[in-house]
């Protein structure tokens, strides 16, 4: 994929990509000390002794694997080598202290800037999903799907939202996900009004909502669905704020296709909870991209003016939180097509009292 970023760059031009998730994207290799170099016409990733072999075994996409033994032969001496004027560095991913080092140590062979071009350029390759990209997202999905399955038997008042958090996470990982996509988030009761609660040492309580967020990870690819469910029963007023969260993010599933606006999907959303009267009680966001990152773009929120395309992915979770008393949140995650949305997420949606 380095390939594509190519056509971004001028002769004398050259990116130099440092964050782990661009390398990972490019590269579909993963290391604490990598260096990708990207030039018109060839592409370099450069790395110490403890990655070099399995690198040069595993990167496919770049013309060169160089071992880096130092920044100063290596790196900078490639870039004089192949007459680079002109070096393009990650402005969101960079720390102003290393972006002042690399700039001393280039001068005056290089001019270096990080005026957020490259990060343009990367975001528009990485926007629009190739097809090994989603089926990676999707095998991760499943994987989570599996996890949901097995943690409703798990669930009981006797359980813990910690233990209910560790197990989801144990299953993920003893059935195939490379990792996790964030910390698991299983709250309970009072609890599941934070949007990101952490999971705590509360036992389980008949009539409480759990809120469960969590992810797989596949290949370095994320996936990420949200369910609530009741335990024992559920009251009117939790019914009645838990239908609501069900319609509105269905209706924005169903405005969802390619060239609808961002914000005018987190509108639909938004304007059948505000219905309701819950408007001040749904704070973020309709959804977000998912790929290398949990959180990618493009973002379905009020100030998106992003119009959606073919092999975006995105999540849909719209939810209504009341402090004090309780939280619901239903995200499921799909593809944007020409004609709607691929929903990758098949677990069930109706209300499930266990």
């Amino acid at each position: 994929m380095a390939e594509q970023l190519k056509a971004f760059l001028k002769k004398g031009e050259a990116a130099l990509i440092m964050s782990e998730e661009n390398i990972s994207y490019f590269t579909a290799f993963h290391s604490s000390n990598g260096y990708l170099v990207v030039t018109k016409d060839k592409s370099y990733f450069l790395t110490d002794s403890r990655y070099a072999e399995a690198a040069r075994d595993k990167i496919k996409t770049v013309d060169e694997v160089l071992l880096l033994r130092s920044m100063k032969d290596d790196l900078y001496g490639l870039l004089d080598k192949l007459g680079v004027k002109k070096l393009h560095l990650e402005s969101d991913r960079i720390t102003v202290k290393r972006f002042n080092d690399i700039k001393k140590a280039t001068a005056p062979r290089q001019s270096v800037v990080a005026d957020g071009e490259l990060d343009e350029a990367i975001n528009g390759i990485r926007i629009k999903k190739k097809d090994y990209e989603i089926s990676k997202i999707k095998t991760a999905q499943r994987i989570a799907e599996k996890a949901f399955d097995h943690i409703l038997s798990f669930i009981s008042t006797e359980k813990t939202e910690k233990e209910i958090a560790l197990e989801l996470d144990y299953f993920m990982l003893r059935n195939g996900a490379d990792a996790l996509s964030f910390e698991t988030i299983a709250v309970s009761g009072k609890n599941s009004s934070k949007p990101h609660g952490v999971p705590s040492d509360k036992k389980i309580e008949r009539g409480d909502f759990i809120t469960l967020d969590f992810g797989a990870v596949v290949d370095f690819y994320h996936s990420d669905m949200t369910r609530t469910v009741a335990v024992g029963e559920a009251s009117s007023k939790q019914l009645e704020v838990y239908e609501t969260v069900l319609e509105a993010q269905l209706k924005a599933i169903e405005k969802i296709k390619a060239g609808e606006i961002c914000n005018e999907v987190d509108r639909v959303a938004r304007d059948i909870i505000a219905a309701k009267g819950y408007g001040q009680c749904f704070g973020h966001g309709l959804g977000h991209g998912v790929g290398v990152e949990i959180h990618e773009t493009p973002s379905l929120n009020p100030s998106s003016t992003y119009i959606l395309e073919q092999g975006n992915i995105v999540t849909v979770e719209p939810g209504i939180y009341l402090p004090g008393e309780f939280g619901v949140r239903i995200e499921d995650m799909g593809a944007v097509t020409e004609n709607g949305f691929d929903n990758f997420t098949k677990s069930e949606k109706k209300l499930i009292v266990l």
